[in-house]
């Protein structure tokens, strides 16, 4: 199943786990905006996209190993995979 982005409810609507969930994508909006100044940062000293993405993708799964364990950096490669094939990295997708 895709993810989609929700509408995000009033405050005066929004129950502990939406909450959460406003919380836990504000944070990834976060990180999305330093990962973007750091490849920008990467691409302007002559990195090439690929040694890039190497890098990212090795870090991102060395750091869930070590706090998560294997089974967790396991479970993420594979949704990554879901995430893929359904089109959420493709730029300017359209969503319908």
């Amino acid at each position: 199943m895709c993810h989609f982005d929700l509408v995000q409810p009033s405050m005066m609507d929004v129950t502990i786990n939406e909450m959460d969930e406003l919380i836990a994508r504000e944070k990834r909006i976060a990180a999305m905006e330093v990962h973007s100044e750091a490849w920008a940062d990467g691409t302007m000293e002559g990195i090439d996209a690929a040694i890039l993405a190497d890098a990212a993708i090795a870090t991102a799964l060395e750091e869930t190993i070590r706090d998560q364990g294997e089974d967790a950096a396991l479970a993420l490669v594979e949704t990554l995979r879901d995430r893929i094939l359904c089109g959420e990295f493709t730029p300017d997708r359209t969503v319908q």
